[in-house]
């Protein structure tokens, strides 16, 4: 059983920066992804970016190059740096857990555990 716990959304303007968290707690970090979903109004969830216990970092062509996923390991945390930020980032973003390859999380649409979401909202 993996607990996930976001914090750092919030309301910034289109072109600023955010920083998103995500504290896991359980058993076993290290066998599990860990990554970023989201869900706009209206949408379906989406895959964001992915990272393994090993550092093997996977992202959603919509926010490469502006977001960067990293993980401390002693910590047991993940964050997403967003930078860039546009309107359609606008979404409620989900960290995630599981023990399948990140490369997969995107056909796979879904993972094992979920935290609560945190919003994250951009205007323009």
């Amino acid at each position: 059983q993996v607990q996930l716990v976001e914090s750092g959304g919030g309301l910034v303007q289109a072109g600023g920066s955010l920083r998103l968290s995500c504290a896991a707690s359980g058993r076993a970090f290290s066998s599990y992804v860990m990554g970023w979903f989201r869900q706009a109004p209206g949408k379906e969830r989406e895959f964001v970016a992915a990272i393994s216990w090993f550092g093997n970092i996977y992202y959603a062509d919509s926010v490469k190059g502006r977001f960067t996923i990293s993980r401390d390991n002693a910590k047991n945390t993940i964050d997403l740096q967003m930078n860039s930020l546009k309107p359609e980032d606008t979404a409620v973003y989900y960290c995630a857990a599981d023990k399948t390859s990140g490369r997969q999380w995107s056909s796979r649409g879904t993972v094992d555990y979920w935290g609560q979401g945190t919003q994250v909202t951009v205007s323009s």
